[in-house]
């Protein structure tokens, strides 16, 4: 690694410049997931250009109309204890409680996890469940995309070369909203075998909205119109939950891996949506 050129720019627009003059660069958010590539020799990159000290991708906001923006450097314990994440928004500091372990939590960010848009973690099914906006910067400007367009494949998005996610914007919820992030994993800290993400609108006790977003089951989140109609304005029977379950292990395309095979996965993803959406019920609205 003596080879390899280390930037800490302490302006955004430096850091896109860096990033821009070397298509062989990669900036340094968390580092939870380069540093190990790092240390695998899967990565080895003409130059690094660190995040950390630039002021504008950090912090967590309130803005007019009830949105949320965090900065893309905001570590996963800050969202975890945030006061912020409160009504439908609660599901993110959820998602990012059940992330990794402590030491992983301290210093792995948002925006490096956003970026890295493995279909297995905790962010991208709940950050399509919210409908968050994904900010992005680079050489061209700035832009915005709905997170479900987003994320494109396997470790893929859809950022272009020089491009940074500086931040993630959580629209306004249901007045009242459950929530729940349900994740089965081998063992604590690990990467999902599959996960949901739930956001239900309340009303006087009734469901009047619902979205149900899976992860670990797909290329990208998977999402189902069918299931979250059948749960919303509906009498949450057995049969109800698990006729949603269905619709979405039917919408999933999961693989084989060392987390489980697809039969596995498929098989479920019903029980796991019904705990899920009795679990966001049981808690109430916040």
């Amino acid at each position: 690694m003596t080879d390899t050129r280390f930037h800490a720019p302490e302006r955004l627009d430096e850091a896109i410049g860096l990033l821009t003059a070397d298509d062989e660069a990669r900036p340094l958010a968390g580092g939870q997931t380069l540093v190990a590539m790092l240390n695998a020799e899967l990565l080895r990159p003409r130059a690094i250009v660190s995040l950390h000290r630039i002021a504008a991708l950090k912090g967590v906001e309130r803005r007019a109309g009830g949105s949320l923006w965090i900065g893309a450097m905001t570590t996963h314990s800050a969202l975890a204890a945030s006061a912020e994440l409160r009504g439908a928004h609660r599901l993110l500091a959820e998602a990012a409680a059940r992330i990794g372990h402590e030491a992983i939590r301290n210093r792995g960010t948002i925006g490096g996890a956003v970026a890295h848009a493995d279909p297995s973690a905790d962010y991208p099914a709940a950050l399509v469940a919210l409908d968050a906006e994904i900010e992005i910067e680079g050489p061209r400007g700035k832009r915005s995309l709905p997170a479900h367009q987003f994320f494109r494949g396997f470790l893929t998005t859809a950022l272009e070369p020089g491009e940074l996610v500086t931040g993630v914007v959580l629209l306004p919820g249901p007045a009242k909203a459950a929530t729940r992030f349900e994740k089965l994993a081998r063992v604590e800290g690990d990467f999902a075998t599959a996960s949901v993400a739930v956001v239900l609108g309340l009303d006087a006790g009734r469901v009047t909205s619902a979205r149900l977003t899976l992860g670990g089951c797909g290329s990208v989140p998977i999402q189902s119109i069918e299931a979250e109609q059948i749960i919303a304005g509906h009498t949450l029977s057995d049969a109800v939950l698990k006729k949603a379950g269905e619709l979405l292990a039917a919408a999933a395309d999961p693989i084989d891996d060392v987390r489980g095979t697809a039969a596995y996965r498929r098989a479920i993803i019903p029980g796991l949506v019904a705990r899920a959406v009795r679990s966001a019920l049981a808690k109430g609205a916040a």
